[in-house]
């Protein structure tokens, strides 16, 4: 008994270092980003800053897949469900009442109610099962939008106007590449905080319990298809309103935001980065966006580079890059807490 008490507060303790070490490796990469927005800035290259944004942007739908995955053990194929309806959704709003906050408003109630309904569906099976019930739902989806003539169908939503963003203490233009770069990368980093508050929680600690054993949790007095429901629900946030940023950046929104393959992505960027780190969704984000662009430029069979690299990950570092790095930070918080 003496034991388990005092093993108890090791475990917390454990967990609540590892997730100041994902706040240190955010922390690096915000000065990073911010590096490249001053050279971007004064070299006036704008193509780099879009491409960070959208990189950026990317990085939001892989967090929202590492919440799942990498804290309740879910695997989420359909993760593209969110981030194309909060696209859709962004899109419309905009094109008819050319409001930021409007639009991210709408997109917020539009995937909590969704998020509910699907998270429904999807937590009435574990496993394999989980992974393709969302795959189907958003394939499902995917294929309304891509028939439905009223949004452009196949073609999209194209004429997205530009849109002011009032701050309160000024305002910024979506069509500005440095000035967006920065409200994007401080838009998906207030994401990543309020995910890590959440899941440094006692609700975090449940589902890290959920993926250990779920048969075990219920007789710690929870409830886990409520813990399971709360989780699908914020990723579903995460996801939606990352992707209401997207027709912001690229003034058009197509159905290909939907398709299995974009989820696929947000996977293997979450591969990549790290599992169950949340800082690694960020990195892994601008690695694969940045490698998509670069390879793509030199081959049009960028696709198999792209799959190659992700094998060599997951054979030679199984827990992604993030895997490795965090817990050297670890040692060195540990080290500086004694």
């Amino acid at each position: 008994m003496a034991d388990a008490k005092m093993g108890k507060p090791q475990i917390i303790d454990r967990l609540g270092l590892s997730m100041r070490a994902s706040h240190v490796l955010v922390a690096i990469f915000v000065v990073a980003a911010l590096i490249l927005a001053a050279v971007g800035a004064s070299t006036g290259d704008t193509f780099y800053l879009r491409l960070g944004t959208e990189a950026l942007i990317f990085a939001g739908l892989a967090l929202s897949v590492d919440i799942l995955l990498g804290y309740t053990g879910l695997l989420s194929l359909g993760q593209a469900l969110y981030f194309g309806m909060g696209a859709y959704i962004s899109a419309l709003v905009l094109k008819e009442v050319p409001s930021f906050w409007g639009a991210m408003a709408a997109v917020l109630v539009a995937s909590l109610v969704v998020g509910t309904a699907a998270g429904l569906i999807a937590n009435r099976v574990r496993g394999v099962y989980f992974a393709l019930v969302t795959f189907g739902l958003a394939q499902v989806a995917a294929r309304a939008v891509y028939n439905t003539r009223a949004i452009g169908a196949s073609d999209g939503l194209i004429g997205i106007p530009i849109v002011p963003i009032n701050l309160g203490v000024g305002t910024i233009m979506s069509s500005a590449p440095a000035s967006f770069f920065l409200f994007t990368l401080a838009f998906i980093v207030i994401l990543y905080l309020v995910s890590a508050y959440l899941l440094d929680t006692p609700f975090g600690r449940i589902l890290v319990a959920l993926r250990a054993n779920e048969r075990r949790v219920p007789f710690l007095g929870y409830s886990t298809r409520n813990a399971r429901l709360a989780a699908y629900m914020l990723a579903a946030v995460v996801a939606a309103m990352s992707g209401a940023l997207y027709p912001m950046l690229r003034g058009f929104v197509s159905p290909e935001l939907m398709f299995f393959s974009t989820s696929g992505n947000a996977v293997i960027t979450v591969v990549t980065g790290g599992v169950g780190t949340l800082a690694g969704a960020l990195y892994g984000g601008v690695i694969l966006t940045v490698l998509k662009s670069v390879i793509g430029s030199m081959t049009e069979h960028h696709l198999i580079v792209i799959g190659l690299l992700f094998m060599a990950v997951v054979i030679f570092l199984p827990k992604g890059l993030m895997g490795v790095i965090r817990p050297r930070i670890e040692r060195i918080l540990s080290g500086e807490s004694r």
